[in-house]
């Protein structure tokens, strides 16, 4: 296993990590990829978010997770709405190491 990725996570998926409970294979895999040390993405969909969340996501940082909100970027001046779905889709891949040569990156002009 190279990576695990959760996409999107739902901040009780992010409860049920940080707590080490297994309710469904969703959870299974990330609490293995944290037993493991494997890398592990959580990609979270909700705003705002409560203290709760935010201290659950610290927890699951502290456990070695990366947490990637699905926050699209605008700088590279999307002109679709696919294109705003790759800035994350881009993102992730290059925090598991699989970077897209498609990927818009700061200082780059567009093509």
């Amino acid at each position: 296993m190279d990576a695990t990725i959760i996409v999107p996570c739902s901040i009780g998926t992010m409860g049920s990590l940080a707590a080490g409970t297994s309710e469904n294979l969703i959870h299974r895999a990330g609490a293995v990829a944290l037993k493991e040390g494997w890398p592990l993405v959580l990609v979270p969909r909700e705003t705002p978010l409560s203290l709760i969340a935010i201290r659950t996501m610290a927890a699951l940082k502290e456990a070695g997770a990366v947490i990637l909100p699905a926050t699209p970027s605008f700088y590279g001046k999307p002109q679709t709405i696919e294109e705003l779905v790759d800035t994350i889709v881009n993102r992730i891949l290059d925090h598991i190491g699989l970077p897209d040569s498609r990927g818009f990156r700061w200082g780059q002009q567009r093509s």
